[in-house]
């Protein structure tokens, strides 16, 4: 095991913040928090994951009567109910109940049917890597999740209405230049068509540090298993921590107004670049940081760590498809309240007027993957049809291609 703290490392070397950027926004609007979470049934789809076991932590502070989990990774679920189980202090209902399900799956619906009415659903199951886009199969899938699940969500929840619906974007969808950002964006827009007679947002945010699968959280299991580092020298982004990520999604999925699409009001000077931060991850750890050319290098040197002390990493220029050098949160067209919140700033969507205009390109591209064959060009050109400002980086490397 390593002898890292990494709650610490997250607050001193990654965000800068001791307690929660948005523990002001908590505090002002516990009563209001209070209201809406004590003594309700929720349903968090997606749960076993960073953000949504992080969103489940945040809210079971304010007493829910009965929350039921999903999420298709049985280990993740177990690990939840475990660490909620084992937290000392904290609330958990009678009713505390999880289910290693798709969203998909015709047994999620009969689980709806069977506890039904919830009166607050957060959906979380996302396909969230810039990774997933590899070739039409693996676009095909991440599609279905993060667009096509939703609507099916949005259609199945319509009659017995929660008081508020909630699921989770990405800062990605932001002028976005991968696919995974382009479906969040569209995701965003389908939520925004059905913001007029059900009561829905989103919220986009920043990198969640040292997440289920996210490039930190590799550095972990690198370190474990003495194997080299691997990270970009020009890639900075925002980043929240674990805790945060489930109070922002706490905060987006009960207040504001329908269509309201939530982020943080983070600035330039607190993007932080990967290269720094591993540099002080492996301080943390007693080495130092031994710059590799290659990733046959680094793997060499690996043999080396102990007598040396150095830490072998592979640094490289980002050369992947869908990667900017950082992320934004809003775009110049959107219309976004600054004053409302203390830590929150709040983008309206275009005003539907009750028009479902995300059902044109949901049936196109259910009508493209009807086809034996498609290439990856002709989902682009969709999304370039539907979405404004879609600026797909094309570069033909994929990150499995990468340690």
């Amino acid at each position: 095991m390593i002898n890292f703290d990494l709650h610490s490392f997250i607050n001193k070397n990654i965000t800068g913040r001791s307690s929660s950027f948005f523990e002001t926004d908590i505090v002002d609007n516990t009563s209001i928090l209070r209201e809406e979470i004590e003594r309700s049934n929720i349903l968090v789809i997606g749960g076993g994951g960073t953000i949504g076991s992080n969103y489940i932590k945040s809210i079971l502070p304010f007493r829910p009567a009965k929350l039921v989990v999903v999420d298709t990774n049985e280990n993740g679920l177990t690990e939840l109910v475990r660490s909620v189980r084992s937290t000392p202090g904290l609330f958990v209902p009678k009713d505390f109940i999880t289910y290693p399900v798709n969203l998909a799956d015709p047994v999620f619906e009969k689980i709806y049917n069977y506890y039904k009415p919830f009166h607050i659903i957060a959906n979380f199951a996302a396909h969230k890597h810039v990774r997933s886009e590899k070739d039409v199969f693996s676009i095909e899938a991440m599609i279905g999740n993060n667009l096509f699940n939703a609507a099916r969500l949005l259609k199945m929840i319509e009659v017995d209405q929660p008081n508020h619906f909630f699921c989770v974007s990405t800062d990605k969808a932001a002028n976005p230049v991968n696919i995974m950002g382009a479906t969040k964006k569209l995701m965003e827009e389908l939520v925004i068509d059905y913001s007029a007679h059900l009561t829905c947002t989103t919220a986009r945010f920043a990198n969640v540090a040292f997440s289920n699968g996210s490039l930190l959280d590799g550095f972990l299991y690198r370190i474990m298993q003495r194997q080299p580092l691997a990270v970009p020298a020009d890639i900075k982004r925002y980043f929240v921590s674990p805790a945060e990520s489930g109070d922002i999604c706490m905060l987006a999925s009960v207040l504001g107004t329908s269509g309201d699409i939530f982020f943080p009001k983070l600035n330039e000077d607190q993007l932080t670049s990967f290269y720094d931060i591993t540099i002080e991850f492996l301080h943390q750890l007693g080495y130092e940081m031994e710059i590799c050319h290659s990733e046959e290098e680094a793997k060499e040197k690996t043999e080396e760590i102990d007598t040396t002390k150095k830490f072998p990493v592979f640094v490289f220029n980002s050369d992947t498809t869908g990667e900017k050098l950082y992320e934004e949160f809003y775009t110049d067209n959107e219309e976004v309240d600054w004053n409302r919140y203390e830590a929150l700033a709040v983008a309206k969507g275009r005003n539907v007027n009750g028009a479902n205009q995300s059902a044109e390109v949901i049936t196109e591209l259910h009508e493209l993957f009807k086809k034996d064959v498609i290439h990856k060009v002709d989902v682009v050109a969709i999304l370039n049809k539907h979405i404004t400002n879609f600026g797909h980086i094309e570069k033909g490397i994929t990150l499995d291609t990468k340690m």
